[in-house]
């Protein structure tokens, strides 16, 4: 039993709940992030300011049974300096996004922000308004109606865009337009498979979903320095009622033109980007370009931790690419369905340039990492933004992050196995705790343990926990026979023909060494059936990110026997662009060919020295860019290890 001072000590540790101040070794890396970061750089503090028309006088938005379902005025307190508690770029972004109230972004084009997690987009027509995205709740965005017409006059709502299937830009659509209005005609756009998505992400998984978005957001956390500041999206969710009306006309292909109450529209479709199904939408008559959720100020999620289908970098990155060549040309501004536009031309062409990179980067540099046998934790540890997209605050990960977001790509692509077998059938984390206690003890202890345990027949728990003696001590001979032992066990005991092979070759390598990869997957076949813009891709994820920081290396090949293709080699990322419009930058060298001895050349057969002698092959510029942007490939590893480090 505890002594009585020993039994109240304990009670008062447990009833000290209040949180604690930041220990010195935050405060200090906090601080640090001062001088790491242009904090005097005040660009966004004006855009985000740009407009503002005036806000609500009540600062609570409560449902039918009063209570409170969005606070206004929740987040003063970061109008103070940031403290300790916080990171002072988090603290930064949250400042930015608590604002609120009505804001023009051009004449005609209003946006109510910092009335839920998402804004609120409302573009005057012949004969009232076109409302996009109408938040989570019906009573935040009555309320953010309310404060449009306060300031514009009561127009009738005269249409509802939903730009994609996640529910904070479709939940609180009742608080805009009734099923009657629509039922009537009012139309309701949304792009195709919009409500396939939006019904199975909240039903199918909903439950957990929610749950785990109750910890996504804080929302049982006191707001304030030393609690919830924000969620880098936006500031949290609204708790009010949500609903779902079905489009009655659907977006089904990019270039589709519809015209509502005299309002022009051009669609850009995105369907596996932020969302499954997502759209983009240029107004001609506004000069405007609306980038839903695939272009906002911080690095998005490619998994959120609320869980989701993972989102693809790859085809995130070609929309943002096909944006810029449909749109960047003809927008003064771009807006989104979170955070503040970006105005001026070259301005919204480099944000969109920039995000494009940003998604790129990731991806191929994930891909080009997991091929030379990193892990997912090994590489979420050593990959490194380009100092160029580092410096851009709209790169931060205030949302996503690039820890997990390359732990997505990784599970995109593998799965979540990463092909040692010593992994494959492990124990839960329970039962495994309780064993990494008794096993506690250094190697030595480890082994006895583990030979015990093998003894009595435990080869998972061998295979466990002998498999960090292995990647501590590489060169532990017998931490490497007992832990081959055990997967032969486990291979020989396996139904499964695929678990058997990964067991037992797992302990033919500890036994043996490396054996090699006896198939490959690049045949020429293969290689020959990949389209030019899939083996572009095969190329990008083989740049060696870091070494090629500072390179700008713009090639264009002027294809006899198709469209002109620029590859261009900045931000450690291969661009690849078809055509001739704003994307393509100027080219450092031109080369008229043909596509087969452009294949030749992108696949080694043939060098770029070999062009000079070639009668069919005309160079403009500096043909030892090729070269230099070749040099920039790194090889994948077919032998990485697994068994062992």
């Amino acid at each position: 039993m505890l002594r009585n001072d020993q039994t109240s000590r304990n009670d008062r540790m447990v009833r000290n709940t209040e949180p604690k101040p930041a220990e010195p070794v935050i405060a200090r890396a906090n601080q640090a992030v001062r001088q790491r970061f242009p904090f005097d750089d005040t660009q966004d503090l004006e855009d985000a300011r740009r407009g503002f028309m005036g806000t609500a006088r009540e600062s609570v938005i409560s449902g039918a049974d009063g209570r409170s379902v969005w606070d206004l005025g929740a987040y003063g307190f970061l109008g103070q300096d940031c403290p300790d508690t916080a990171h002072p770029s988090l603290w930064r972004q949250s400042r930015l996004v608590s604002d609120h109230g009505l804001f023009e972004v051009v004449e005609g084009i209003y946006q109510v922000r910092g009335f839920d997690l998402s804004n609120m987009t409302l573009v005057e027509g012949e004969r009232g308004v076109f409302v996009i995205d109408p938040l989570i709740s019906a009573e935040t965005a009555a309320a953010a109606l309310a404060l449009y017409r306060s300031h514009r006059g009561d127009r009738p709502v005269t249409g509802v865009l939903y730009t994609h299937s996640h529910i904070d830009h479709f939940g609180g659509v009742h608080g805009v337009v009734s099923d009657e209005e629509v039922a009537a005609g009012l139309p309701v756009i949304a792009p195709q498979g919009f409500l396939a998505h939006a019904v199975s992400e909240n039903v199918y998984a909903g439950t957990a979903m929610a749950r785990r978005a109750a910890y996504m957001y804080g929302a049982a956390l006191p707001k304030g320095a030393r609690g919830q500041i924000g969620a880098g999206l936006g500031q949290t969710t609204s708790t009010g009622s949500v609903g779902l009306i079905p489009p009655t006309l659907d977006i089904t292909r990019t270039g589709q033109t519809e015209t509502v109450d005299g309002i022009r529209m051009v669609f850009q479709l995105t369907p596996g980007t932020e969302a499954p199904a997502e759209l983009n939408i240029h107004f001609p008559d506004h000069a405007a370009l609306c980038m839903a959720e695939n272009a906002t100020h911080n690095l998005h999620n490619l998994l959120t931790l609320r869980g989701a289908q993972v989102r693809d970098p790859r085809v995130w990155a070609q929309y943002l690419t096909e944006a810029i060549e449909l749109f960047a040309d003809s927008s003064d501004v771009a807006f989104a369905s979170h955070h503040w536009p970006v105005w001026g031309r070259e301005r919204a062409l480099t944000f969109l340039s920039v995000q494009r990179d940003l998604y790129a980067y990731l991806h191929d540099q994930t891909l080009r990492m997991l091929n030379q046998g990193l892990t997912p934790l090994e590489i979420a540890e050593r990959i490194e933004l380009p100092p160029a997209l580092e410096r851009a605050w709209h790169t931060h990960g205030y949302y996503g992050s690039v820890s997990h977001n390359t732990k997505a790509v990784y599970q995109r692509y593998l799965g979540w196995f990463d092909g040692n077998p010593a992994h494959l059938w492990e124990h839960p984390p329970v039962e495994a705790a309780r064993r990494y206690v008794e096993f506690m003890g250094g190697a030595e202890e480890v082994l006895r343990r583990a030979r015990r345990s093998y003894e009595a027949g435990d080869f998972r728990w061998v295979a466990q926990v002998v498999n960090h003696v292995v990647f501590a001590e590489p060169d532990n001979a017998a931490a490497r026979a007992l832990q081959a032992d055990a997967l032969e066990q486990l291979g020989y005991g396996s139904e499964n023909g695929t678990w058997r092979n990964f067991y037992l070759t797992g302990a033919l390598e500890l036994r043996e060494g490396p054996i090699g990869t006896p198939t490959t997957s690049s045949s020429p076949d293969l290689l020959g059936a990949l389209t030019l813009p899939q083996l572009c891709d095969a190329l990008a994820i083989r740049v060696d990110g870091p070494r090629s920081w500072d390179a700008d290396i713009t090639v264009r090949w002027n294809l006899t026997d198709g469209p002109p293709l620029t590859l261009r080699l900045r931000n450690g990322v291969l661009t690849h662009v078809t055509g001739r419009g704003p994307a393509a930058a100027e080219p450092d060298v031109g080369i008229t060919l043909d596509e087969a001895t452009l294949r030749a050349v992108l696949l080694g057969v043939t060098g770029p020295a070999e062009l000079t002698a070639r009668t069919d092959v005309e160079v403009t510029g500096d043909l030892g860019k090729v070269t230099e942007l070749l040099g920039h490939l790194a090889a994948p590893d077919p032998d990485f290890a697994i068994v062992t480090p």
